[in-house]
């Protein structure tokens, strides 16, 4: 077991790859650069661009807050490498990466597995979870090799996000709870909430757009900014550094859907590749294989239905750009994702899914979400739906 997303131990993972002819390895969301040859078999929950296709692959479907009780069982580690912060005071930080680690390093210890760690000076210390006694490391390994912290391009949205943005941002009110994961959808979101006023996050990952909504005063400064991982840029990184704002948690308490719900106004906004007439959307799969996995989205869409004042958003474009067919269809074709989410919104338009009739719920997203173009198949298809 290994930490991943874009802070993988890759120092650590070399000399223990030097070491064995064979092993498995289990990463979530593996960047590139982690181990792949013959006689390493990977295994994950979330797939990532670093073993996206590989023959062999091991995918597991999980909800993200059941992950950790796998580490009990089918998914026990041998030896979990962590990627950390220099000790300060006796403990590192997990830093930007906490999610399903602090499980990992429980569950190794408790069977007498190995845990090592990789000091790199480029982690920041977060507080939370993910603050561990030194003692907790069979050995600390330091690695002068850079941190993979993808320094992440502002890039303007096109004016379909713009639009998606501005819908977005028109439904959430002050005072809400944001979940604000990375993509163009939430970055076209962020201009709209500039203007909101003691917003507070409560994500499962957040990014740069985070800190512009700190430094634009619509953060509530009297609650914490909570999350499991951090993707972004190296100023977000040195802002995070000590930061007493700034707690990260494990995933069973980020994800755990009851305590979502626990949020006030909790604003989930997600997106997926399809949404069909029945309202379910498919955020993993493409041409029946799987592209990355359940993550976290269905622990805050359950969430933020049982927030009060919640909603689950979906915002995505009407069309897909580089295969300019429809994101809404008739049905999927692909397993499905998640479902029953308050509303789609995309440059068409918000069309208001939860609570309405599946008569309602189909009209309002072929007419206020689907493109125009799409329309007239859409409708066709709808009509042969009645009854089902």
């Amino acid at each position: 077991m290994s930490s991943g997303a874009s802070v993988a131990p890759l120092a650590l993972l070399g000399l223990v790859d030097d070491e064995l002819d064979t092993y498995r390895l289990n990463i979530i969301n593996a960047s590139p650069g982690v181990p792949v040859r013959a006689g390493v078999e990977h295994e994950t929950v979330f797939i990532g661009p670093g073993v996206r296709g590989l023959p062999g692959l091991r995918y597991t479907p999980c909800r993200l807050s059941l992950v950790p009780y796998l580490f009990d069982s089918t998914f026990a580690p041998d030896i979990v490498l962590a990627h950390v912060s220099p000790p300060r005071n006796g403990r590192v930080s997990l830093g930007i990466e906490v999610m399903t680690m602090v499980a990992a390093i429980e569950s190794a210890r408790a069977r007498g597995a190995l845990v090592l760690g990789q000091v790199n000076a480029a982690m920041p210390y977060t507080f939370g979870d993910g603050e561990l006694d030194v003692t907790d490391f069979d050995a600390l390994y330091e690695s002068d090799l850079p941190l993979a912290l993808p320094d992440l391009p502002t890039v303007d949205p096109s004016p379909d996000f713009v639009r998606i943005g501005e819908l977005t941002a028109a439904r959430v009110a002050d005072g809400a709870t944001l979940q604000l994961g990375i993509g163009a959808a939430p970055d076209a979101t962020l201009p709209g909430l500039a203007a909101r006023r003691h917003l507070g996050i409560w994500s499962e990952m957040f990014s740069d757009g985070v800190l512009r909504l700190e430094r634009a005063g619509a953060l509530d400064s009297r609650r914490d900014i909570v999350g499991s991982f951090v993707v972004g840029s190296a100023e977000l990184y040195e802002w995070m550094h000590l930061n007493p704002r700034v707690v990260m948690r494990r995933t069973e308490v980020v994800n755990n859907p009851g305590v979502i719900a626990r949020q006030p106004q909790l604003t989930s906004i997600n997106t997926a590749l399809q949404i069909d007439l029945l309202g379910q959307a498919n955020a993993s799969r493409v041409r029946g294989r799987v592209y990355s996995g359940f993550g976290g989205q269905t622990d805050f869409i359950v969430g933020a239905l049982h927030s009060r004042g919640g909603q689950a958003l979906m915002a995505l474009r009407s069309i897909h750009p580089k295969t300019g067919t429809s994101t809404i269809v008739p049905r999927l074709e692909e397993p499905v994702t998640s479902f029953q989410h308050s509303a789609v919104i995309t440059e068409q338009g918000v069309a208001e899914v939860f609570g309405h009739p599946e008569a309602e719920q189909r009209h309002n997203l072929i007419e206020h979400a689907a493109h125009p173009d799409a329309r007239p198949l859409l409708r066709e298809a709808a009509r042969e739906l009645v009854g089902v």
